[in-house]
């Protein structure tokens, strides 16, 4: 069993979902980066996800496509987040996955990122443009290092699309929760669970639900039928704003949402 799905059935023994919290790499410094993911994980959140920051972020919102630009600004380079990882997870126990769109891998080198990322104690990827009909790379990769893999799932998918993503995907598959970019919001479309349903009816174990979730009483809700919840900018908003200290106070509201006790 992979790194990540465990940390999901610990929480699930416990009677709770887990919060899957991001930051992205190299924001405000790759120094400060590492200090705000150890707070995350310190403020309660189960599993970190780590974005590569991308010159072309189709899927992120403002908020993270102007923290990611400005790392870039910054002289942030692929090869940083593994320098990250390694001294995050000299600190704290929660498993890393990094979210990267699929160039930078590339031009990375698939096999050299997979076994850099394995090296530095990352659990796997998040890969919001790579769709697994065209992964046979990185699944070969993903499997010679023991890396998990991430794949999305998007309210407009076809049941086939689905079956492919749920057999492929290693960890737990990502439900999003809207048609759109990341980006908090007051409300989370209906989509969502009808998509968590049709995920289960197709055999996915362990799915978590992403994009616009922003407060404890939406993680909450999203525990109720998923397995974890993913927070992303309100995170790097609050890293923005008020630094590590913030991000550990805004992690321990939200983690009080996923004490849900399902029956």
């Amino acid at each position: 069993m992979s790194r990540v799905t465990e940390t999901i059935r610990a929480a699930e023994a416990n009677g709770r979902g887990v919060l899957v919290g991001y930051l992205p790499a190299g924001f405000p410094s790759v120094d400060e980066t590492v200090e705000a993911l150890v707070a995350l994980a310190e403020g309660g959140a189960d599993i970190i996800e780590l974005g590569i920051p991308y010159s072309d972020p189709v899927m992120d919102g403002l908020v993270i496509q102007q923290a990611t630009n400005r790392a870039l600004e910054n002289g942030f380079r692929v090869r940083n987040v593994f320098d990250i990882i390694r001294a995050v997870t000299a600190r704290v126990d929660a498993p890393i996955l990094v979210m990267t769109y699929w160039n930078p891998v590339v031009q990375y080198g698939i096999e050299r990122f997979a076994a850099d990322l394995a090296a530095a104690g990352g659990a796997g990827l998040i890969t919001p443009d790579l769709i697994p009909d065209e992964a046979t790379e990185w699944i070969a990769a993903s499997d010679a290092h023991g890396l998990d893999r991430v794949f999305l799932a998007a309210p407009s998918s076809t049941d086939e699309r689905l079956q492919a993503t749920v057999r492929l995907s290693r960890g737990f598959v990502y439900a999003v929760s809207t048609m759109g970019i990341t980006g908090a919001r007051e409300d989370l479309d209906a989509a969502a669970r009808t998509l968590v349903d049709r995920l289960r009816a197709v055999g996915a174990e362990t799915v978590c639900v992403g994009v616009g979730i922003s407060t404890a009483e939406q993680v909450r809700d999203v525990c109720g039928y998923a397995d974890g919840a993913i927070v992303g900018s309100l995170l790097v908003k609050t890293l923005d704003s008020d630094g590590v200290d913030g991000v550990r106070s805004v992690t321990q509201s939200l983690v009080t949402g996923t004490q849900h006790l399902k029956p």
